[in-house]
């Protein structure tokens, strides 16, 4: 149909008036997020009609929906005020990037912009996970919430966004399934081990989403037979250099 070109601007705008909502009326907070997720559902799987594509909605779906879940859930953390609205206007700016990258490829046919997707989705998806790793370990520092059940939905959105990523990546399935649990336990022990440092929420879903993204891609590219040398010391390099950064400037990382 022929507003199928506007909709990455009016869901993203649909999603921005929620947030705001939202950020009034912080009741509203299940009610905001069941909708902004709908309304991504929607936009996903009518590309997809509109382009007659036979790829699953779910894999252009799990990156939006776990940016949006993981800011929502954050927000409910922050106590400055500033932060949390750069969080409720950034996000839909960021979806209707995706969602207009999206549209382009699915209905515009250019294949040219899965590279882009691809990019995209590697930031998004870090974004993601940080969001989430630091809602759960501020969950258990401010409600007191037992480990386990936490890092069982940690576990859970590793997984999805690992498989995300390889799936973007062209990597099948059937070949990246090990691999996907494998790094998703990793990263989710890591995560556990992490709870007993006496570091800020912050601090810590910054340190697990740096192992995430490491572990992530190195896999990838051994996935895709393109892994040498240079390119693991490249990833270990820029994660032991932001690690070490991240800790020692801990006593400033407040928001």
């Amino acid at each position: 149909m022929k507003y199928n070109r506007f909709l990455p601007l009016i869901i993203p705008a649909l999603i921005l008036i929620l947030f705001e909502a939202y950020y009034y009326k912080h009741n509203l907070i299940y009610v905001v997020a069941v909708l902004t997720v709908l309304l991504l559902f929607f936009t996903v799987r009518q590309f997809l009609i509109a382009g007659n594509s036979a790829d699953g909605w779910y894999n252009y779906f799990i990156s939006p929906a776990m940016l949006v879940l993981g800011s929502i859930a954050l927000t409910t953390m922050v106590a400055n005020k500033w932060f949390v609205q750069v969080l409720l206007v950034g996000v839909p700016i960021l979806l209707y990037l995706y969602l207009r990258m999206l549209y382009v490829y699915l209905i515009n046919f250019n294949l040219k912009q899965r590279e882009g997707l691809e990019n995209f989705s590697a930031y998004s998806n870090f974004l993601a996970f940080y969001f989430i790793a630091s809602s759960l370990y501020g969950i258990r520092a401010f409600l007191n919430y037992e480990v386990w059940p936490l890092m069982i939905l940690l576990l859970v959105s590793v997984s999805l966004i690992v498989y995300q990523v390889f799936w973007m990546n062209n990597i099948k399935f059937k070949i990246s399934s090990f691999y996907v649990l494998l790094i998703a336990l990793v990263v989710t022990e890591l995560a556990w081990s992490a709870t007993f440092l006496t570091l800020s929420f912050y601090i810590l879903g910054l340190v697990v989403t740096i192992c995430y993204y490491v572990l992530t891609g190195i896999t990838r590219f051994y996935l895709k037979g393109s892994l040498d040398s240079k390119i693991v010391k490249l990833y270990l390099l820029f994660g032991f250099t932001s690690i070490l950064v991240v800790l020692l400037s801990a006593r400033w990382f407040q928001v």
